[in-house]
């Protein structure tokens, strides 16, 4: 069962489930509270939630949130790119922080960026010379942190080349908040991301406590990240273990408990605030019940759309996005069907094991050679498309010899001029058309987004008809752009694969 599926890696401190999923609520989208175990559960109105569809519109959001916000800007990227497009972004910082400096009552904007050290740091011109400015000029109000991974060092950190160093473990987590208002998505601060490479993109609008707890997760990540100095040189904050000198084993547990403070403590603010909703099972606590009494007029209206934040990093024995996407394939019953997308196929054995021998319905979008964002590299890079379509091949393989092609279904992303980095899943129960559940965020499914590079996504649940149109919508947009797979798609003189590149694939997918 799932349940013993789940129990080895329920240690210390990640919350014990201690009651089966689906028998706390069997009902509708509540079946899924059962999530609240683990991390907090923000329940708010689905009109404050909005899906976006096309990189432009992401780019222009964020120059508008930018300009519009007052306390704080907290961004988190793999990298942050140097063209035109990003320098504008840049822009839009000096001139909201020049802002606030010249306000006289409003408190002064903060600026947190967080970014990855090895690819932030590649080539001559790069992410650290891009906000170097904001930090000479703004000392006191922007700070950037860059995470270098625990696994990168000693001789291995002296060896390996610029590139492929970033194949050991990354910052991967892709969040970009204003005051308020949360964009949760898998793109990067780069040209490509604002132009022509699709990805997903979740606006959450007036959403204070999702925003606090990203804001804190951010700075429990840049806590224990290098900092930037103004001349280009990094530092670690004081007292802190350094994560490629210092010992590394005492590294990931303070890393740990500073993540799990965040987690732990949001989701005791969120038990307390249950405690007058009709979420909680305590007699006379529900709204209902507390309709005449003094507090209830500053109670807010019960949500019909509940926001889980599922963190992986498990080189700090962090895994709770993985157990929950486990479960939540798990536990598909038959008739469900599961929309999921990545932008590199390349799955953990555990997931293609419960996507193979379980009973929903899979539709599997992928990008096709095409349209993978190493298509066209030079070098070793420029095999990884076809590396790609390897483990495709072979997963398909699978499928026909287990005659599940019917139940699992894979399909291609294909768009002139355009690349693929959309992931994520949409949920539909048995008997519905619509989905009442979404997995978005940074998470590609494989080996590095579960065991090496530090991932964030939400499961945003809902029961709003209207939002989940909205998601309906987004995942039809992308299904439209691809075609079925089948056995003749690998007899295309495209899908042809080297035989050196087969035999290399199996070694070296777990870095990719």
């Amino acid at each position: 069962s799932s349940w013993l599926l789940l129990a080895p890696l329920l240690t210390p401190p990640v919350p014990v489930i201690t009651t089966p999923p689906c028998s706390l609520c069997p009902e509708g989208a509540h079946r899924f509270q059962w999530i609240r175990n683990l991390v907090p559960e923000f329940g708010i109105s689905s009109s404050h939630v909005k899906v976006l569809s096309s990189p432009a519109e992401f780019y222009e959001l964020l120059k508008v949130q930018i300009r519009a916000a007052k306390q704080r800007v907290v961004m988190a990227s793999l990298y942050l790119g140097t063209g035109l497009l990003e320098q504008e972004l840049v822009y839009c910082l000096e001139e909201t922080l020049e802002k606030s400096l010249q306000a006289k009552d409003s408190p002064n904007l903060r600026v947190s960026i967080l970014l990855d050290y090895t690819r932030g740091s590649r080539g001559r011109k790069n992410s650290r010379t891009m906000l170097i400015p904001l930090l000479q000029r703004f000392p006191g109000q922007v700070r950037v942190s860059l995470f270098h991974t625990p696994n990168l060092r000693g001789l291995l950190r002296l060896l390996i080349p610029e590139r492929f160093n970033e194949t050991i473990g990354l910052q991967h987590i892709k969040v970009y908040l204003f005051d308020d208002n949360v964009i949760l998505s898998g793109a990067n601060l780069s040209d490509l991301y604002f132009t022509n490479r699709q990805d997903r993109y979740v606006l959450l609008q007036d959403s204070p406590e999702i925003a606090d707890f990203f804001t804190e997760l951010v700075d429990a990540i840049g806590d224990v990240s290098l900092q930037l100095q103004q001349d280009d040189t990094v530092q670690m904050m004081e007292g802190m273990v350094h994560p490629y000198q210092g010992d590394k084993v005492a590294y990931c547990e303070i890393a740990n408990q500073r993540v799990m403070e965040v987690i732990n403590s949001a989701r005791t603010r969120q038990e307390l605030l249950h405690a007058k909703t009709f979420h909680s099972s305590q007699p006379g606590s529900s709204l209902l019940s507390q309709q005449g009494s003094p507090a209830s007029e500053s109670l807010k209206p019960e949500p019909d759309t509940w926001i889980y934040p599922l963190i992986q990093m498990k080189p700090f024995g962090i895994q709770i996005d993985e157990m929950v996407t486990e479960t939540l394939l798990t536990e598909a019953e038959r008739d469900a069907r599961i929309y999921l997308t990545t932008g590199y196929f390349n799955l953990t054995q555990a997931y293609m094991d419960l996507i193979l021998g379980t009973r929903a319905e899979y539709r599997i979008l992928l990008a096709s050679p095409e349209v993978n964002g190493f298509f066209g590299a030079k070098g070793v890079a420029g095999a990884i498309p076809a590396a790609y379509v390897y483990i495709e091949q072979q997963f398909y393989s699978e499928v026909c010899d287990l005659q599940q092609q019917q139940r699992v279904q894979l399909q291609e992303y294909s768009r002139a001029g355009w690349t693929f980095h959309a992931k994520g899943l949409w949920l539909y129960l048995a008997g519905s058309n619509l989905p009442c559940l979404t997995l978005i965020g940074s998470p590609n499914f494989g080996y590095r987004s579960v065991h090496r590079d530090l991932e964030a996504q939400v499961a945003i649940v809902t029961e709003s008809r209207a939002l989940q149109q909205q998601l309906h919508q987004e995942q039809e947009q992308l299904y439209l752009c691809s075609g079925v797979v089948s056995t003749s798609t690998f007899e295309q003189p495209n899908r042809y694969v080297k035989l050196w590149v087969k035999l290399v694939t199996p070694l070296i997918k777990n870095f990719f």
